[in-house]
């Protein structure tokens, strides 16, 4: 692991794999290395042409936080880590992806970005004020908005979750509640002024949904293809939300090498 400090003097960490290109992998929802194996697999895969950079997101895991939180403080959190390799591709999942496009629209030195279901048209089925209702429960801290985000927006099965409960990772998923309004801060300015801001990314884009996901994810894939001057958009065969990182991999590597 090694690290570096944001311009508000947030410590964030990292791991750093292979050699090559830089790729950073920017995660969505709750996503942090103590969690999160899928990610660390596809590290493993893309560092065998790339070096990857693989980082907890501010309040996560090794980070730390300072508060007030901001759009622009993640931003400066990962132009941080881009400006220890010079430049990079960014790869975002679900509302990271926003992230990876708000750092590419701000000027971070970004060579191309890949993005897999970035949640621009959310879930039709959940009431208009749910995300306030999710950010009450999260400053709370027990575990409520985890459990009402993966039942209701993610679908996971009660008993599934139940079965999370009594495992040793529940704690982990737990102790990044309180970072769950960031995302949701995130996904909000995409709705409110996304294609204003991607119409400015040049970077070549590569936006990705799975074959068997809902209607949603594709239509948010493609409205986002469109919005970016230079970008395709691509279905992943047999894939959800849960992408698998063998299916994802070849996919970015192809792209990342062009």
């Amino acid at each position: 692991m090694t690290a570096v400090h944001s311009s508000d003097g947030t410590t964030i960490a990292f791991d750093v794999t292979g050699d090559g290109p830089a790729i950073v992998l920017v995660g969505g929802m709750f996503q942090h290395r103590a969690i999160d194996g899928a990610t660390a697999r596809l590290a493993a895969a893309l560092s065998e042409r790339f070096t990857v950079l693989h980082y907890d997101r501010r309040g996560r895991g090794d980070s730390t936080d300072t508060p007030p939180y901001a759009i622009e403080r993640e931003v400066e959190d990962l132009a941080a880590i881009v400006e220890t390799v010079g430049s990079a591709s960014l790869f975002g999942m679900s509302s990271g992806a926003f992230l990876a496009l708000e750092a590419a629209g701000a000027g971070v030195p970004v060579d191309a970005l890949a993005l897999y279901e970035p949640p621009l048209d959310g879930n039709p089925n959940l009431p208009a004020d749910w995300d306030q209702e999710l950010i009450a429960l999260a400053a709370e801290g027990r575990g409520e908005a985890v459990e009402r985000f993966m039942t209701e927006a993610v679908g996971i099965p009660a008993e599934a979750i139940a079965g999370m409960k009594r495992s040793p990772v529940w704690p982990l998923f737990v102790a990044v509640e309180p970072t769950m309004p960031y995302d949701l801060a995130l996904t909000g300015r995409a709705l409110d002024g996304g294609p204003a801001l991607w119409a400015r990314i040049t970077a070549p884009a590569l936006v990705l949904a799975g074959g068997d996901s809902t209607p949603n994810w594709h239509e948010g894939a493609q409205g986002i293809a469109r919005a970016l001057p230079n970008a395709q958009c691509r279905t992943l065969p047999g894939q959800t939300h849960t992408v698998a990182p063998e299916a994802l991999a070849p996919v970015l590597l192809d792209f990342f090498s062009r």
